[in-house]
């Protein structure tokens, strides 16, 4: 690793698999370094860290790569095989592991990975211990022995999320009126979700709920819910959701077969809670690229929305550090802090079924009111990273744009943490405005820096 680089990026190590940063070499030194830094901080011998994986094919050679540097380092690994990511979140906290790791690129498709690491708390690690442990990683260590030891998972580990998971509704029995299809993205969720709603007694058409390894979110998931949304439809169902791979993500459809994001989740959700008393600070925490729309939909109940960057992790930091029990993204994650610390998108499903059961209104009305505002987002390939501040012609395109569009509308423009891409977001009333403006900083921006 070059001097000044990050391995981390918004959402643990990405990359795509067998090569740096996730070739052998670099993921057993990982384990090791991961092990190093947990020495220093963790007081509890022995140091026990608990392992997840997601369906691609790649996972559980990471998985079984990095366990090997974990336990040439002196740590206990406990190897939970396919399980979503929230599901290490919870086993970690709940078996009070040093540490949680899920090896999983999430929405992507199967050729990349990536490798989360958890807190005792199952919240992501902060900046200053990811800075650890790649200061940890450019020691010298030996190298990786040429054969990883094969992994056997614990199927308690699993069967403990889904017995949390069911606890969740065990007092709700009337969440079985409800008839469902759930798109698993041939992912993490197929090892849980159809247990847990044939546990729950409820009626589900599952979509891609059989993993190769290689058709991981592939035309499916939380990505493309186009299909899940028309099934629900001609089925006649109650609602439909599809997760992403490692099913942290959950988007919706109404039973006319309507997609809802995370925005719409929140707003079936909150003015529900604040009726109840139960949303805490009259408020949910957003991101920048929350739509507007949901900010005035939300006033008109008397809750505020605060923003934040753009990932869960800040999202979480936010709602602790004011006091806040409710908040998520657009992209479908979303924390219900007073449950999991960990965005779950099995257990906004579970939610959102209460709310639907308690209010006795379907997922169609709990969304009145709410009208999403014209939004674009065009992602710009990029060759390189310059500040876009710094770019003149960004510079003019983006201050016209706001001041065309005054406080009814807003524009975001910033790099993804996770890819070669400036992301540029425009939202406002009027569509015409909105495409005319994306497309005018969308051009400047490729001009400057486009591939």
């Amino acid at each position: 690793m070059s001097m000044g680089a990050r391995l981390f990026g918004t959402d643990g190590v990405r990359g795509l698999a067998d090569r740096y940063p996730l070739d052998r070499e670099t993921v057993w030194k990982l384990g090791r370094a991961l092990a190093a830094v947990l020495e220093t901080h963790v007081t509890d011998r022995p140091l026990r860290v608990v392992l997840g994986e997601d369906t691609r094919e790649s996972s559980a050679r990471i998985s079984r790569t990095l366990a090997q540097g974990l336990v040439s380092a002196g740590v206990s690994v406990h190897y939970a095989g396919v399980i979503p990511t929230a599901g290490v979140a919870f086993l970690t906290r709940h078996h009070r592991f040093a540490a949680g790791v899920m090896v999983s690129a999430s929405h992507n498709p199967f050729e990349d990975n990536g490798i989360k690491v958890l807190t005792a708390r199952g919240t992501k690690i902060s900046s200053e211990l990811e800075l650890e442990v790649e200061r940890a990683l450019e020691r010298p260590h030996p190298r990786p022995p040429e054969v990883d030891r094969d992994l056997t998972p614990i199927p308690e580990l699993r069967e403990d999320y889904l017995a949390f998971l069911a606890d969740l509704v065990v007092h709700n029995p009337s969440l079985s009126r409800w008839r469902l299809v759930v798109d698993c993205a041939n992912g993490a969720a197929s090892a849980v979700v159809p247990a847990l709603l044939s546990r729950l007694g409820i009626h589900a058409q599952v979509l891609h709920a059989t993993p190769t390894g290689r058709n991981i979110n592939l035309g499916c998931g939380s990505l493309h819910p186009q299909t899940m949304a028309q099934i629900t439809r001609t089925s006649t169902a109650d609602l439909g959701v599809a997760f992403d791979g490692d099913a942290d993500r959950a988007i919706f459809a109404t039973s006319e077969g309507h997609v809802a994001d995370g925005d719409h989740v929140l707003y079936a959700v909150a003015p529900f809670f604040r009726s109840r008393g139960s949303l805490k600070g009259d408020a949910v925490v957003g991101t920048l690229m929350t739509n507007l729309g949901l900010e005035f939909a939300l006033a008109r109940h008397h809750i505020k929305l605060r923003r934040t960057g753009v990932g869960d992790k800040y999202v979480l930091e936010e709602m602790l550090k004011l006091g806040i029990n409710l908040g998520g993204e657009p992209s479908g994650h979303i924390i219900f802090s007073d449950i999991s610390l960990a965005g779950d998108g099995i257990i906004t499903l579970l939610e959102v079924l209460r709310v639907m059961s308690e209010s006795g209104d379907c997922f169609s009305q709990l969304l009145r009111g709410f009208k999403p505002f014209p939004q674009i987002i065009h992602n710009v390939p990029v060759r390189e990273k310059q500040p876009l501040e710094s770019i003149p012609a960004v510079v003019r395109a983006t201050e016209a744009c706001r001041r065309e569009m005054g406080e009814r509308g807003r524009v975001v423009v910033r790099y993804s943490g996770t890819e070669a891409v400036a992301r540029v977001m425009v939202e406002a009333e009027d569509a015409q405005l909105v495409r005319r403006h994306a497309a005018r900083i969308a051009a400047a921006i490729e001009a400057t820096l486009g591939k």
